[in-house]
């Protein structure tokens, strides 16, 4: 056999093999492409069941398979009948196995693999039977791919809404420690005013207490003002940019959005166990439409997103000095820091450097004779 057939052959296995591998990178089989556009997870569950009841139709009429000859068997066509009902019996169930098999195997790197290992299937079979002139029906080929593609999808939906219902649970947890800072906030404007107007009906007024209760009473009120307004709107809050020099690099951002009375509260969650370094601060925006803010922030930079595939990933691959004229753009009176202070990495920099300089200093004593 010459190289090129050689050649030829390794391909043509390889390829076949391809659709079995189910550890094969998406790379070498082409990115999925959704097939439908439902919206939730129980619009899918609906239309895989039709499609499987479809499927059962189909066996149930005998129109799964065609067989255009009418068989005989010892010039029997009732034998032929019975022959041809046994193959068909053994062919439905070699292909729904192989289905059932690439379906449930089914993930994001190789669901094109198995949309080609059913129609590599049906092929085989095909050609198998080819002596009797028994073949599976495209439709009913076309009923499995469209159970893999829903059942897959299904699958994603999931995962998006499970995403979703923790995004949800966030929010709303941070709108109940709003309602109750709020509350807070009234509560300490009161004993400031309490205290303020008993040291007005004392006897000997101390005008240096006044003062000072006065200044904490209006620190007070404007404090609760906001709080309570941030509970009303439901579209204030601040947009954040942050950045984690020593876990991602020098050139990612997170660009996210808290309704947080105190949003530093936000930063340093995101700080605490799920990066080994802190994150460091280079805006904090305050606005009444936080949401338009920070979705325009993101159409910014929207082919600079370091996750393309879940939009609630908030991180950028973008310098900081793009980051900051897109918020002098859109946002102009907001102050923006490019330093990073970054303490914990530039610590740990340092030991492993000084580690390194130890390392290479020559010993200062030399082994005794023995």
């Amino acid at each position: 056999m010459e190289y090129s057939q050689k050649r030829e052959l390794l391909i043509k296995l390889e390829g076949q093999l391809a659709v079995y591998d189910e550890r094969l990178s998406f790379a070498e089989l082409g990115v999925y492409e959704p097939h439908f556009d439902f919206t939730d997870s129980q619009a899918y569950k609906t239309t895989i069941e039709a499609v499987r009841q479809q499927q059962k139709d189909m066996v149930s009429l005998k129109t799964a398979t065609r067989c255009p000859t009418n068989w005989t068997v010892d010039g029997s066509r009732s034998k032929g009948e019975t022959m041809i009902n046994r193959q068909t019996r053994l062919t439905m169930r070699a292909f729904n196995n192989e289905c059932e098999a690439a379906i449930a195997n089914a993930r994001w790197n190789n669901v094109n693999a198995m949309e080609k290992r059913i129609v590599n299937a049906a092929n085989q079979i095909n050609k198998a039977n080819e002596s009797m002139q028994l073949v599976i029906s495209d439709q009913y080929v076309a009923l499995k791919l469209k159970e893999l593609h829903l059942t897959h999808e299904y699958r994603e939906r999931l995962k998006l809404e499970k995403d979703e219902r923790a995004e949800l649970a966030r929010a709303e947890r941070e709108e109940k420690k709003l309602l109750a800072e709020a509350e807070e906030a009234e509560k300490e404007e009161r004993k400031f005013q309490q205290m303020l107007d008993k040291a007005k009906a004392e006897a000997g007024v101390d005008e240096k207490r006044i003062s000072d209760l006065e200044a904490a009473l209006a620190e007070a009120h404007a404090r609760s003002e906001r709080a309570r307004a941030m509970a009303e709107m439901t579209k204030s809050g601040y947009v954040y940019i942050i950045s984690n020099i020593g876990s991602f690099g020098e050139d990612v951002v997170k660009i996210g959005l808290t309704r947080r009375l105190d949003p530093d509260d936000r930063v340093r969650e995101l700080g605490d166990a799920s990066v080994p370094f802190s994150f460091d601060t280079h805006a904090m925006i305050y606005s009444d439409e936080a949401p338009a803010l920070e979705a325009a922030l993101h159409r910014e930079f929207s082919d600079k997103r370091v996750n393309a595939s879940n939009m609630r990933k908030e991180f950028f691959r973008v310098s900081l000095n793009d980051v900051e004229e897109a918020v002098r753009k859109l946002s102009p009176n907001a102050t923006f820091f490019r330093d990073r202070e970054a303490q914990e990495w530039h610590e740990t920099m340092s030991r492993r450097n000084q580690a390194l300089l130890d390392l290479q200093k020559p010993s200062d004593s030399f082994p005794e004779n023995i």
